[in-house]
């Protein structure tokens, strides 16, 4: 058949081609002949057992020596078939029966010195320094949960916000101070100051004090609270002094505080041609102190004590001033409780024995006679328990009794009414703590007094009594008082006085050094058995500036009013002070 003519030319070049090597191969057929032996190392190949290391087409790895560079390089030796392992009888075989096998790494591999070691093989122990306290070991599976560690006591509630002055850069302490060094001795920890521009106050032996002094002056529209007003300049000074032992067990601790009010201006002797119901001179002393005192006999039972003294004069605007009088007569109200404080796992019992004593001096009359004032001194003896029972940590409620019996050093008084009486109260409530953010105590009862007069009426009422503070928050806390009283009084007819008194305070720290105090106060005066009915109202704005620690300046703003059903009975009046403080 006839073929295309490229059919053609393709088949004369594969013959071409295969001629080729039939031509190389007979030019070959003097040369010497050999065949390749049957080796071991065909079937264990190495890197450079055929081709020599420097034609090597791969690149030498860290697995391959390198042959110095003045080394003569040596011809191949052919391998020694007898140098198979395979074929000697008289080496013994290898076996596994017996042995652990490794996988990858060995068992506590890797745990370093310190770490967990599965073998429960012994660790290198840490070095510590001469005095170093020994690290605790870590709390393994199953171990109780360790106990909080308990807040810091604190001489006061505890602020809701640090202050941002606490979180700010400060500089760094050297290691001794801050006790960062090992074996360095715990440096004894310091009280909490929550107050930094409070008086910080000196040590005597064991007792701490603390001292102040308040200088103020200012203006009195109605200082005497007359119906027609009548002002005055005033000035007070107000000392106060705090002394509290610093011991482990039993306690002592001594408050006195007192203030002289002065004023340049002197009230009318007569008003309307008849005398006045205020003194001519009304500067007017007040002083209030006590000294408590705790001892520990154990655990349960400790013997508390307190001695008290009191020294004012009635309140300006009280029915109880005579009228034509020269200065105010100055009481003084001095004596002591003494009793114990058991407790029983949560059950607690605090009784005490109370005597007390009261005693006017002399009357000074705008004419320079005396009068005596011997029928209002009297002495009160009593008793008061408190029976109280711990329902959880912040919550106890506890039951109050008290009875007393005063007797005059004269029986009959000014009037021919025999003041003598006896009696008491009783009240329920509880103190409590929620959070350090709601904290005080509350009660209500009823209190009741008899007297030796059958022409005076029993005098009894309804007593509320309490202390409550809460820390709205780290700038603002808010107080609420309320207390009860029933007092003498010189009316004739009238048994008593049963006085109610709410007080609510708002303290605002606008900075640390600047604070505002708003307070507001209400009370009820009734004088039973003469239908007269006293309200007092009084509405006070403070404003603290705080230098430091020794020195602040004081404003003071304050309305009084005194609303009476009795005519002519009711007043106003307005104080405006600025003054200073000092305090150590």
């Amino acid at each position: 058949m006839w073929s295309p003519p490229g059919r053609g030319r393709s088949r004369s070049a594969l013959a071409f081609r295969a001629a080729l090597p039939c031509l190389l191969l007979s030019a070959l057929e003097s040369a010497p002949a050999a065949a390749q032996s049957l080796t071991p190392d065909l079937f264990n190949p190495s890197r450079g057992g055929f081709v020599s290391p420097d034609a090597l087409p791969m690149r030498r790895t860290a697995a391959v020596l390198q042959a110095p560079s003045d080394a003569i390089p040596q011809p191949p030796q052919p391998p020694d078939p007898n140098d198979d392992p395979r074929k000697k009888t008289d080496a013994p075989a290898t076996t596994r029966v017996g042995q652990v096998p490794t996988y990858g790494l060995p068992a506590a591999n890797g745990a370093s010195g310190s770490g967990y070691d599965s073998l429960n093989r012994k660790r290198q122990q840490p070095k510590l320094y001469p005095g170093q306290p020994k690290p605790k070991k870590p709390a393994g599976p199953g171990s109780p949960v360790p106990p909080a560690t308990p807040p810091v006591s604190t001489l006061g509630p505890p602020r809701i916000a640090p202050p941002p002055s606490e979180t700010a850069n400060k500089t760094p302490l050297p290691p001794a101070m801050a006790g960062t060094v090992p074996g360095q001795p715990l440096r004894r920890r310091l009280k909490v100051d929550d107050d930094a521009f409070g008086a910080v106050g000196d040590y005597a032996g064991s007792f701490l004090i603390k001292g102040g002094l308040e200088l103020s002056t200012g203006y009195d529209t109605n200082p005497a609270r007359l119906s027609k007003p009548v002002g005055s300049p005033v000035f007070v000074v107000a000392p106060d002094l705090l002394v509290t032992s610093d011991w482990e067990r039993h306690a002592l601790v001594a408050d006195l505080r007192g203030s002289f009010s002065g004023y340049t201006n002197n009230m009318p002797a007569t008003i309307d041609g008849l005398p006045s119901p205020s003194p001519v001179e009304i500067n007017r002393p007040d002083f209030t102190g006590h000294v408590d005192g705790r001892y520990d006999v154990d655990r349960d039972l400790k013997l508390t004590s307190q001695l008290r003294l009191r020294l004012a004069t009635d309140n300006p605007g009280s029915p109880n001033v005579q009228a034509g009088l020269q200065k105010y007569p100055v009481y003084a109200t001095y004596g002591g409780t003494f009793g114990f404080d058991q407790t029983f796992n949560r059950f607690q019992v605090a009784a005490g024995a109370t005597i007390d004593r009261t005693a006017y001096t002399d009357s000074k009359l705008t004419d320079g006679s005396t009068f005596s004032n011997d029928d209002r001194d009297f002495n009160q003896y009593g008793g008061v328990g408190r029976f109280s029972y711990e329902l959880k940590p912040g919550l106890k409620p506890f039951v109050e009794i008290e009875g007393d019996n005063r007797v005059h050093d004269q029986a009959a008084d000014r009037n021919g009414y025999l003041r003598d009486s006896n009696g008491g109260y009783a009240k329920v409530g509880s103190s409590f703590e929620f959070s350090r953010i709601l904290t005080g105590e509350i009660s209500v009862g009823y209190s009741a007094r008899n007297y030796v007069d059958p022409r005076l009426s029993q005098l009894s009422g309804f007593l509320t009594s309490g202390s409550l503070i809460w820390n709205a928050s780290g700038l603002t806390t808010v107080k609420f008082n309320t207390d009860t009283q029933i007092a003498e009084t010189t009316i004739p007819g009238s048994s008593g006085v049963l006085v109610h008194t709410y007080a609510a305070e708002v303290d605002h720290d606008f900075r640390r050094w600047l604070t505002a105090i708003g307070k507001f106060t209400y009370g009820t005066y009734d004088y039973q058995g003469q239908n007269r009915n006293d309200k007092t109202y009084s509405l006070e704005g403070n404003l603290i500036y705080k230098l430091n620690r020794n020195i602040w300046i004081k404003g003071t703003l304050r309305h009084d009013i005194l609303d009476s059903n009795q005519p002519g009975s009711s007043s106003q009046g307005t104080v405006a002070m600025l003054g200073v403080r000092l305090q150590n």
